[in-house]
């Protein structure tokens, strides 16, 4: 396992060189977008209209997060269980979506999709979203409001750890025989 600090956007250079088990920290700019939310993404890009983020490059987390207590930019912010959002996945990792973050295992479309489009699936720590939060130095709701916790918000995140769980040759953390190294066994 090594470790890399990168900014984003992220490009192919940036993904090509992580492994499944790698740790990764994250700075710059990320966005967050749930199932509801990717159901909204879907329709501007069905009726072909602009998405309220570029997509070139961009990490999405997967996160509903809490709201923001006094003098913080966000509230806990763990992730959520990504496979609600694997029908949405592929088609933005072909529009140049280079990382999503979240928690569980991926289907075999999105794994697919992560090798087609030299593109990774990041896992960040369930049950931390106090902790991860504190990564978190700015957040601002960029795109539909009315859904609350899950409005698309553009965070600014300053050394935002996370674990390259499909890389983009194949690659699956979860499908290595001993994970309790990593604390993943369970």
């Amino acid at each position: 396992m090594a470790e890399y600090h990168l900014t984003t956007p992220l490009t192919d250079n940036d993904i090509l060189q992580l492994r499944a088990g790698d740790v990764v920290f994250l700075n710059g700019i990320i966005y967050t977008a749930r199932d509801a939310a990717h159901k909204k993404l879907m329709g501007l890009l069905d009726r072909g209209e602009e998405l309220p983020f570029e997509l070139e490059g961009c990490v999405i987390y997967y996160v509903g997060p809490s709201p923001a207590p006094e003098g913080r930019p966000i509230g806990a912010a763990g992730p959520t269980t990504s496979y609600r959002m694997d029908s949405f996945a592929p088609r933005l990792h072909a529009l140049g979506q280079k990382a999503s973050i979240g928690k569980g295992k991926r289907s075999p479309a999105v794994k697919a999709a992560l090798q087609e489009n030299k593109a990774v699936y990041f896992g960040a720590t369930g049950g931390a979203g106090a902790l991860l939060s504190e990564c978190i130095v700015a957040a601002e709701v960029i795109a539909f409001d009315e859904l609350g916790p899950e409005a698309v918000r553009r965070l600014t995140v300053k050394d935002f750890p996370v674990l390259v769980i499909n890389d983009s040759f194949g690659g699956d953390l979860y499908a290595q025989p001993d994970l309790s190294a990593v604390g993943l066994d369970k």
